[in-house]
């Protein structure tokens, strides 16, 4: 049985009263060393850990081409106003652009680069498709965190994703320092479902995408995963990559120095958990934050 026929609800989320963690139901790796490039002791500690980070991804050529279009697309006059440009709330500047692979010949073609295709097949095992693209933009002294979450917990209760059979790729553009504003992830939390409370509001991604409140842990959860698992910070050069499980409990903080961090961001799912109706919200999101298209990348 696919991940995607599942009829019941391994994860609830979105609850009125208190909520235990939840083991979870299923794997962090579903392919085996054969089936790509990440060796079985990489596969291992991927399982355990939850990410993995790749130094030397891309060459300096390939990063300055990737920068020179994020700067284009940041600069679009076609671009202003439309949905997919999230702004900063208290900056106005650009904070993220999604579905840039419509948007990007040059960005389409590297999702189907073969170094990022393998991997996410490998850990998935199965084809993929790309449920969400976009790119960060985190400017100097400008750029605000994002609050602990984990993906899963929103692709789930918005996008009816029935498990977390799904990875993130993060490729860094700019230098990833310990101080301008880093990813930090929770080792080892991928293997819990943390449920948040409350119900979803109408129309959340319009507020979420720009500061969330829905679907996050409460500071109790994070206080208790934090000294479980402790906390890693994804640094590096520009050309990195850092795949990161779908349930990790990750965020972020704002970035007050005069160094800007922007990264290109991939989350490829398995073509055997396609998305159903929403688990714990009244609509669907709209096509360019969840695609609903499922035919495989090649």
């Amino acid at each position: 049985m696919t991940t995607a026929t599942m009829t019941d609800d391994l994860y609830p989320t979105r609850l009125a009263g208190t909520a235990d963690p939840i083991a979870r139901e299923h794997p962090t790796v579903w392919g085996g060393a054969a089936d790509g490039p990440f060796g079985a002791e990489e596969l291992r500690a991927h399982a355990e850990r939850g990410f993995t980070i790749l130094p030397d991804t891309l060459s300096g050529g390939e990063i300055e081409t990737y920068s020179r279009e994020l700067t284009r697309l940041t600069a679009a006059e076609s671009l202003r106003g439309d949905e997919r440009v999230i702004t900063e709330k208290a900056s106005g500047e650009v904070r993220s652009i999604f579905a840039v692979q419509q948007l990007s010949e040059l960005i389409d073609d590297l999702s189907r680069d073969p170094r990022l295709l393998e991997r996410a097949r490998q850990l998935l095992g199965s084809d993929v498709y790309l449920h969400q693209t976009r790119i960060n933009y985190m400017p100097g002294f400008k750029g605000a965190g994002f609050y602990w979450h984990s993906d899963f917990e929103t692709w789930h209760a918005e996008d009816g994703m029935p498990a977390p059979r799904a990875v993130s790729c993060s490729l860094a553009l700019t230098p990833n320092y310990p101080y301008n504003g880093g990813l930090m992830v929770m080792p080892g939390s991928h293997r819990t479902f943390v449920a948040s409370l409350g119900e979803t509001p109408e129309d959340n991604h319009r507020s979420s995408l720009k500061e969330q409140k829905a679907g996050v842990p409460s500071e109790e959860a994070v206080t208790q995963m934090a000294h479980r698992h402790g906390i890693e910070q994804f640094t590096g050069p520009a050309g990195s990559a850092l795949w990161f499980d779908a349930n990790i409990m990750h965020g972020s903080g704002n970035n007050i120095t005069p160094f800007p961090r922007s990264n290109i961001f991939m989350v490829f799912n398995s073509v055997e958990n396609t998305l159903q109706e929403p688990y714990a919200a009244t609509a669907q999101r709209p096509d360019h934050i969840a695609h609903r298209d499922a035919r495989p990348l090649r």
